[in-house]
């Protein structure tokens, strides 16, 4: 009887081992290939903005990519796409505000900060080493808000957001740089809280008394000017994005993604027109997919698309007190 017992067990394993490899080689084909149209413009936008991208070229011919990517794009007119503003926070005392957004195909959040001298760079405390939640970086600094910033590389393939990518400058001094003398795209505040963007070098910055400063791309709009054309080319995803009104006002823009019922996502032109529509005169993308996300007074203002919760990274844009 024992006998049979283990010989029924090990049928029973060897069953369900065989369907789970076999689940696992049938699920790109059913989210490349398969009918579900909203599921693989989900998939294509994640793997294909990802440092992957190969894994869709692999199922999909280029057409059909930039099909897919396209396939909510705000084409032609550059109307806004922004269908909804909700005020859900106003707190006057902090000169804060908070709103909820609703475009054509995503949701999300904008906060704006009256006082542009409160933005600070929140930066991991341990560099090379790992990475940390924005909750925790909001936290480090005794913040009341702040979103993530900057990318971040990956030379041990680890994923833990331990090295800031570029050049990353905090209260007037860089912190890390793995670009040397090179001229990168850098979004920063200067010593009186003016956004400052565009390439430049270590050197460079310093030289132009800027405080807070991180490496990312690509511009959105500059001095008035709009700078996507398209649909940006990077396709529909969480997106982050920090500008900065005539007034000195400072625009944080969170949106969500990834998630066919609630918010598939926002491509580049998208993310642009939020920022025009609050009057931002200078606006840049900030690093987005699972690392999109706003926190206020300790909680997780949008709905992160990582199951895993918050990730961990190594920059962010934070309010001070």
């Amino acid at each position: 009887m024992k006998k049979r017992g283990k010989i029924r067990i090990k049928k029973i394993v060897i069953f369900l081992v065989f369907n789970i490899v076999f689940a696992t080689i049938l699920v790109p084909f059913i989210l490349f290939w398969g009918p579900f149209e909203s599921l693989k413009i989900v998939t294509v936008g994640a793997v294909a903005t990802s440092r992957h991208p190969q894994v869709v070229e692999a199922f999909l011919s280029e057409e059909e990519i930039s099909r897919i990517m396209n396939s909510t794009n705000s084409q032609g007119t550059g109307i806004s796409q922004v269908l909804g503003r909700t005020e859900v926070i106003t707190d006057k005392a902090s000169g804060i505000t908070i709103e909820d957004i609703k475009g054509q195909s995503f949701k999300g959040k904008v906060m704006l900060i009256k006082d542009p001298n409160r933005i600070k760079l929140a930066v991991t405390k341990e560099i090379g080493v790992t990475g940390e939640r924005v909750t925790d970086l909001v936290k480090d600094m005794n913040a009341v808000a702040g979103i993530n910033a900057g990318g971040f590389y990956d030379p041990n393939g680890k994923g833990n957001g331990a090295f800031p990518d570029g050049i990353t400058m905090h209260d007037g001094k860089i912190v890390h740089n793995n670009v040397g003398d090179k001229a990168v795209n850098i979004v920063g505040f200067n010593d009186k809280g003016k956004m400052v963007l565009g390439k430049m070098t270590a050197k460079q910055l310093e030289e132009k008394n800027v405080r807070e400063a991180v490496t990312f791309e690509p511009n959105l709009i500059v001095d008035g000017k709009l700078m996507i054309t398209g649909d940006g080319g990077w396709g529909i995803a969480p997106r982050t994005g920090i500008g900065q009104k005539a007034d000195g006002t400072v625009i944080f823009v969170v949106i969500d993604g990834r998630q066919p019922t609630w918010s598939i996502g926002a491509n580049l032109r998208d993310l642009m027109n939020v920022f025009k529509d609050y009057g931002a005169v200078n606006a840049i993308n900030l690093d987005g997919g699972s690392s999109s996300e706003l926190v206020y007074d300790g909680k997780v203002m949008n709905k992160l698309w990582n199951i895993f919760g918050e990730r961990y990274i190594p920059t962010a844009f934070v309010v001070t007190p």
